[in-house]
């Protein structure tokens, strides 16, 4: 079942987010804050832009670390038809009874910036590391500690068996923007 804004507070006060933003943040900035059924997380100011000056094959088993280039900063500018990770503001605890789904914001997708769909698992916790594609022919801001996307919390009616704690999950406790690991 899905979570509503209540349960995101209170779970929120029990340590699922830090920080947590009690609020929709939305004067002047791209939202932010708990919704009502859903947190919009922020993206921090951290990023690897993904560039080809080194003509590399990308691979997820071999992934080259030289082909992002560091930026730090208010504003992160991703190239035409290309991306860059980034993480969260926030720092995540799941509880081992829900899955927790990354969906991007409308209003970067409505200018052709996609973020990643992907899963928060049963006891994953960490800084989510985030992929920006640039789908557009222009280059695209990012406002950093803006909303980024926003988290769906879907509670089991059970606890599943093997966590991804139990399991030693290779992206557990991850702590800055973490590149592809085999």
């Amino acid at each position: 079942m899905v979570r509503n804004d209540k349960w995101i507070k209170e779970m929120a006060r029990k340590g699922m987010i830090e920080p947590f933003e009690e609020g929709l943040v939305r004067e002047g900035v791209i939202s932010y804050g708990v919704s009502s059924y859903g947190y919009d997380m922020r993206v921090a100011d951290e990023f690897k832009i993904f560039t080809n000056i080194n003509n590399t094959v990308v691979d997820p088993k071999n992934f080259d670390p030289k082909s992002f280039v560091e930026f730090k900063g208010d504003v992160c500018i991703i190239p035409p038809n290309s991306f860059a990770l980034a993480r969260s503001v926030e720092y995540f605890r799941i509880p081992r009874d829900v899955l927790v789904i990354c969906i991007g914001k409308s209003t970067y997708a409505r200018c052709g910036i996609i973020v990643n769909v992907t899963p928060l698992e049963p006891m994953w916790e960490g800084y989510l590391t985030i992929e920006i594609s640039n789908t557009t022919p222009l280059p695209a801001k990012i406002y950093a500690n803006e909303g980024i996307a926003q988290l769906i919390f879907l509670k089991a009616e059970e606890e599943c068996e093997i966590s991804y704690a139990d399991r030693k999950g290779k992206y557990q406790a991850q702590q800055g923007i973490v590149l592809p690991k085999i």
